[in-house]
C-alpha cells in the first residue's frame, strides 16, 4: 500500500481529511495520552461515510430514525470527536432539549483525557452528545449493533404502517483488530448472519498492528472468509484513502438487502508519520512534537499549526449532512402524526422512555401456598402479564427458555426471526456475552429488553452487565438455578460468588426475592426504571409462598429489605436475616425460636443495594444498631455480609464450592437446615446477653 498522502477526489474533502487526522494528533500529543494511529490512518473512511453516506441530522441527533454510527474501537475516540465538531453537531442535554452548545467544541477536543471534558479517551454515552454507545472494551460495540440493527427491523415491523416509513435506519461500525479477535464479535457476527440484518455495516479496520506489535504475532486467520462462513457479504478495499473505492463498497452494502456486511479496509496506522506509521508506537500513544511536525509537513499542513480548522472546511461536513437529510426530521414528525392514534401514542411513550399507563394491571397476587414454587415460575408469570401490556419489553435466553420460564406465550408473542421480525422472543443461542452486549444495544434505541440465563454464567456476562449499568440502560437481567439448590449439576453450575460480583456493580439493581410475591414485586422495580439495569436472581426448586396476613407484605421489597417477621412489642434478641430461598428457612427458625422465648425477628433482604439507598432512620428501623445478635444466611460465598451482621454476628454461608448431589443432601452438607439456623441463632443470643 503507498504510504505517501493521496489526495481525495476534491481538494476540499481532503483538506477536511487532514484536518480530522492533526486534530488527532495534536489532541494527543496535548493530553500525552491517547491513540492517535487509527483516527490518522480512517479519515478518508470516517469522512467519506458521514459526508455522503451517513443518514443523520446535526440539528437533531436524537432523531429516532437516524443512521447509527458506532465507533467500536473506542480507542480511537479522536476520530469521532473530530467528525461530532466539524458535523456541528448540537449538544442536547439529560432530556434531550438543545442547550445551545456543539457537542463537541474546539475547546472540548483542547480539553482531550481532562477531568470533566466532553472528550474522554474513550467515548461515553449520556457523556457526549452524538456518541451513540459507550465503546471501549473491545468487541462490545460490535455487539451492540446487532442490537440496533435488529431494533430497527423490529420497530419497523411495527410502526411502518400506512406507507409511512417511520424506522429504516442502518448501522455502520467501525472495528479493528481487537474487535476481530475478542469472542464475543464472533457471537454477535454469527447471529447477525443467521437474522440476515441487510441493515447492518461493519468497517474492519485492517491496519494488522496491535499493542505488542504486528498482529502476525497472534491472528493470522482470513477474517473475510470466517465472516463469509457466517453468512455476511464481504468486500475489501486495498487503501484506505481510496475514497471512492469506499464509496463504492458502501454503496455495495446499502444495495445488499438479505445479509449484514463486512468492509475490510487496509489501512496504515499512523498514516503519514514518516518514522511511526505501520507502527506499535503509532497506536497507543503520542507520536512526539517531532514526528507530529514532520506529519503534518507530509499533509502539507502548517507545521506548528495546533488545533487548526480551516475556515474553507468549517462547515464542509455540516453542510453535506444538511443536504442529505433537508426536511427529514420534520416529515418523520408528519408521519408519525399520521400514523394510527393509538399506534403513533403509543410509540410516543416508547420513544419517552415510559410505560403504558396499566402496564402492570394483570401482575398476579399469588396465594399463600406451603409447597409453593419456584420463583423462575413465577417470574415467568409475571414477564408474560407484563410484556402482554408492553409491546416493547422482548427479550430471550441463551438458549434455555424453557429452563428460565422466560419464554413470552400469549397469543402474536412469536419468534424474532429473519421472517418474522415484529417477534418478541429473542433466541441467542448459547451467546451469553453477545446476549447482553446485544441487549444494550437493543436498549439504546428505546426497546426494553431482557435476557436470561442460569446465575453461574453470570461470569460470560459481565462486559455488558457493567456497561449497561455505565449507560444507565434498563436492561432486565433474568438469572435462575440461583445456589446450590440446583442439585445434581454440581459445583460447576451452582454459584457461589455471583452474588457478591452483581452487587459490587455501581448502579446495578439486584434482586433476590424469596417467594413468588416478592418475585412481583422485583418485576415491578425492574421495569419502573428508566436509568438502571437489574439483575433478578431466581430460584429453580420451589419455595413456599409466605402467608402475607401473617407476614408483612411483600411490597416492602421496595425499599431493599424489610421486617418479615417480628418479635413487637419485644426488643429482638436476634436478628435473622437472608434473601431469596433461604427466607423461609430463617421463618422456620423463627417459628422455632418463639416457642422457646427466645424474641427473633425475620428480616428478607431481596437487595442490598436498594436498601442502602434508603434514609438512615428507615435501616435503623429494620437493623437496630443496639440489637448486636444477628444471623446472615444465604447459600453464597461470604463477602459483604459482615456490613450487616458486625463484627461479631454469625454467617451462616457458603465457604467452599458445593458439590453433586440431590438438593436435600446438599442442604444438610452445607449447613441449611432449620437445626443450624436455631443454633446459631441462640448463641446469638447468649453471647450478646440478651439470654442465659
Amino acid at each position: 500500500m503507498n504510504t505517501s498522502p493521496s489526495p481525495a477526489s476534491d481538494p476540499l474533502d481532503q483538506l477536511a481529511i487532514d484536518t480530522l487526522r492533526t486534530l488527532a494528533m495534536d489532541a494527543v500529543q496535548k493530553a500525552n495520552s491517547g491513540h492517535p494511529g487509527t483516527p490518522m490512518a480512517l479519515a478518508p473512511v470516517g469522512y467519506t461515510l458521514w459526508s455522503r453516506y451517513l443518514r443523520y441530522d446535526p440539528a437533531h441527533p436524537d432523531w429516532p430514525n437516524r443512521d447509527r454510527f458506532v465507533l467500536s474501537a473506542g480507542h480511537a475516540s479522536m476520530l469521532l470527536y473530530g467528525l461530532l465538531h466539524l458535523a456541528g453537531v448540537v449538544e442536547l442535554d439529560r432530556d434531550d432539549k438543545p442547550t445551545g452548545q456543539p457537542a463537541v467544541s474546539l475547546d472540548d477536543i483542547k480539553q482531550f483525557r481532562q477531568l470533566d471534558s466532553k472528550t474522554p479517551g474513550h467515548p461515553e454515552y449520556g457523556l457526549t452528545t452524538g456518541v451513540e454507545t459507550t465503546t471501549g472494551p473491545l468487541g462490545q460495540g460490535c455487539a451492540n449493533s446487532v442490537g440496533m440493527a435488529l431494533a430497527q427491523r423490529h420497530l419497523a415491523s411495527r410502526y411502518n404502517q400506512g406507507g409511512h416509513t417511520l424506522f429504516d435506519y442502518n448501522v455502520y461500525v467501525i472495528c479493528g483488530d481487537g474487535d476481530m479477535m475478542e469472542g464475543v464479535s464472533g457471537e454477535a457476527a454469527s447471529l447477525a448472519g443467521h437474522q440476515k440484518l441487510g441493515n447492518l455495516c461493519w468497517i474492519y479496520d485492517n491496519n494488522t498492528i496491535s499493542i505488542e506489535g504486528h498482529t502476525e504475532l497472534a491472528f493470522t486467520e482470513n477474517v473475510a472468509a470466517r465472516f463469509a462462513a457466517y453468512g455476511w457479504n464481504t468486500v475489501h478495499v486495498a487503501d484506505a484513502n481510496d475514497t471512492e473505492a469506499f464509496a463504492r463498497a458502501i454503496e455495495h452494502f446499502q444495495a445488499t438487502d438479505d445479509r449484514p456486511t463486512l468492509i475490510v479496509v487496509d489501512s496504515v496506522i499512523g498514516y503519514g508519520a514518516p518514522n511511526k506509521h505501520n507502527t506499535a508506537a503509532a497506536h497507543g500513544e503520542a507520536l512526539g512534537e517531532e514526528e507530529v511536525r514532520l506529519a503534518k509537513r507530509a499533509y502539507g499542513w502548517p507545521e506548528d499549526a495546533r488545533f487548526r480548522v480551516p475556515d474553507e472546511v468549517r462547515h464542509r461536513l455540516r453542510d453535506a449532512m444538511d443536504r442529505r437529510v433537508d426536511g427529514a426530521w420534520g416529515q418523520w414528525q408528519d408521519k408519525l402524526k399520521a400514523l394510527e392514534p393509538a399506534l403513533a401514542a403509543e410509540l410516543r411513550v416508547l420513544l419517552e422512555g415510559a410505560l403504558p399507563a396499566d402496564w402492570d394491571k394483570d401482575i398476579p397476587v399469588f396465594p399463600a401456598d406451603p409447597k409453593g414454587k419456584a420463583t423462575r415460575d413465577s417470574g415467568g408469570q409475571v414477564l408474560n402479564a407484563c410484556a402482554k401490556r408492553i409491546p416493547w419489553l422482548m427479550g430471550g435466553a441463551a438458549d434455555l427458555a424453557p429452563s428460565t420460564k422466560t419464554l413470552l406465550t400469549f397469543e402474536g408473542a412469536g419468534s424474532l426471526q429473519a421472517a418474522t421480525p415484529g417477534g418478541r422472543n429473542m433466541h441467542f443461542g448459547v451467546r451469553e456475552h453477545a446476549m447482553g452486549a446485544i441487549a444494550n444495544g437493543m436498549a439504546l434505541c428505546g426497546l426494553r429488553p431482557y435476557t436470561a440465563t442460569f446465575l453461574i454464567f453470570s461470569d460470560y456476562m459481565k462486559p455488558p452487565m457493567r456497561l449497561a449499568a455505565l449507560m444507565e440502560l434498563p436492561v432486565v437481567f433474568v438469572f435462575t438455578h440461583d445456589s446450590i439448590g440446583l442439585g445434581e449439576d454440581g459445583p460447576t453450575h451452582q454459584p457461589i460468588e455471583q452474588m457478591t460480583q452483581l452487587r459490587g456493580i455501581p448502579s446495578m439493581h439486584v434482586l433476590r426475592p424469596c417467594d413468588a410475591n416478592e418475585t412481583a414485586e422485583a418485576w415491578r422495580i425492574a421495569l419502573r426504571q428508566r436509568h438502571r439495569p437489574t439483575c433478578l436472581v431466581l430460584s429453580r426448586q420451589p419455595l413456599p409462598t409466605l402467608d402475607r396476613e401473617k407476614y408483612a407484605p411483600a411490597s416492602g421489597a421496595a425499599r431493599g429489605a424489610y421486617v418479615l417477621a417480628d418479635c413487637a412489642p419485644r426488643s429482638p434478641d436476634v436478628i435473622l436475616m437472608a434473601s431469596g430461598s433461604e427466607v423461609a428457612l430463617c421463618l422456620q427458625a423463627y417459628e422455632q425460636l418463639s416457642g422457646e422465648g427466645i424474641a427473633a425477628r425475620v428480616v428478607s433482604m431481596p437487595s442490598w443495594d436498594l436498601f442502602e439507598e434508603q434514609d438512615a432512620a428507615y435501616r435503623d428501623s429494620v437493623l437496630p444498631p443496639s440489637v448486636a445478635g444477628r444471623v446472615a444466611v444465604e447459600q453464597a460465598g461470604p463477602l459483604g455480609w459482615d456490613r450487616y451482621v458486625g463484627a461479631t454476628g454469625d454467617k451462616i454461608v457458603m465457604h467452599t464450592f458445593g458439590a453433586s448431589a440431590p438438593f436435600a443432601k446438599l442442604q444438610a452438607k452445607f449447613g441449611f437446615t432449620m437445626e443450624n439456623v436455631v443454633r446459631a441463632a441462640r448463641e446469638q443470643a447468649k453471647k450478646h446477653g440478651s439470654i442465659q
